[in-house]
């Protein structure tokens, strides 16, 4: 059998190299949603992370073993919000430049935060145009070097750092429920959480208009699917990555699917209930245990991915 392309000593060597740069991001629990679902919660919550978001991880990590002669060239990425973020950040603590490919129709407190961190925006249209193509045209015609949001070993073993504290704040868990999009954070926290725990579950949590993770690995191969419609602008992705699935199919024991109005019901649940705002993708994990789509084990810990939302879109999903 083929080695994976990312191992828990390459999360155990971005925790390092990540060491005073990521927060280490709180784990919270409730009664509330405990006696709701069924199982004791544990909720890794990635919203309080530096951009708002676990990204910064995998792009600082990335990017922080770039040559200084690189570096002095610049960077590039391809993201809807988060991962660009992430990758202006790092490029600012690095004392680089960045040059982010985004879509048009990005929410517009994630394309003002990756301005205000320094970077140049380049917009695409994401259901016309290929952005790994435009992105990696841009990356080649400036010289910059490509930190792709998902798909790269670095950025991989930086996302599973989220799952490593996670496990050592709450010991061994029965099932650990992540976010899918293109499966940079559930590659990361699978290779992670078997290393550590070898009978944890791994599952992932995909929107039901974006189930190409789940189509590929029940088929056994990458399967495309229509770019998705979805509120979850995080995982809005037609196809999982070749290093990502390479991981999953070997280590993710299930994917399952939640509505767009489920996903809202979890953001609603999560203000109201453990006082902290998520954004759709970040709300996908606690989704799926609120609506019943898994049989819970006892001990389960989830990762809220993300909280970048602003006031008026947030208001408009939670109050229907």
């Amino acid at each position: 059998m083929a080695a994976l392309p990312v191992t828990f000593d390459d999360v155990r060597d971005a925790a390092a190299r990540l060491e005073g740069v990521a927060h280490r991001t709180p784990v919270l629990t409730s009664r509330t949603l405990n006696a709701r679902v069924g199982a004791e919660v544990f909720v890794k919550c990635e919203n309080f992370q530096r951009v708002g978001a676990f990204k910064i991880r995998g792009a600082y990590n990335a990017a922080a073993r770039l040559s200084e002669e690189q570096l002095a060239r610049g960077i590039a990425a391809y993201s809807s919000g988060n991962h660009a973020q992430a990758t202006a950040l790092a490029a600012r603590e690095l004392g680089t430049s960045a040059v982010i490919l985004m879509p048009e129709d990005a929410p517009r407190s994630k394309r003002e935060a990756t301005a205000g961190y320094g970077a140049e925006i380049v917009t695409y249209d994401r259901y016309t145009q290929d952005r790994t193509a435009l992105g990696e045209a841009l990356a080649e015609e400036r010289g910059l070097a490509l930190i792709p949001p998902y798909d790269h070993p670095h950025v991989i073993a930086g996302q599973g750092t989220a799952a490593l504290e996670l496990l050592e704040e709450t010991g061994p868990l029965d099932a650990l429920v992540v976010p899918v999009g293109g499966g940079g954070l559930i590659a990361g926290s699978a290779v992670t959480a078997k290393a550590l725990h070898p009978g944890v579950r791994v599952i992932g949590v995909e929107p039901e208009a974006g189930d190409d993770t789940k189509r590929s690995l029940e088929s056994g191969a990458r399967v495309t699917v229509p770019v998705p419609r979805t509120i979850a602008d995080g995982q809005a992705l037609p196809t999982p990555g070749e290093l990502t699935f390479a991981v999953n199919r070997r280590l993710v024991d299930a994917i399952t699917l939640v509505s767009d109005a489920e996903i809202v019901d979890a953001m609603r649940f999560a203000f109201e209930r453990l006082k902290i705002v998520l954004e759709p993708s970040g709300a996908a994990s606690l989704a799926a245990l609120l609506a019943g789509r898994l049989e819970l084990p006892p001990r389960v810990g989830i990762i809220a991915s993300g909280g970048n939302i602003d006031t008026e879109r947030f208001t408009r999903l939670v109050s229907g």
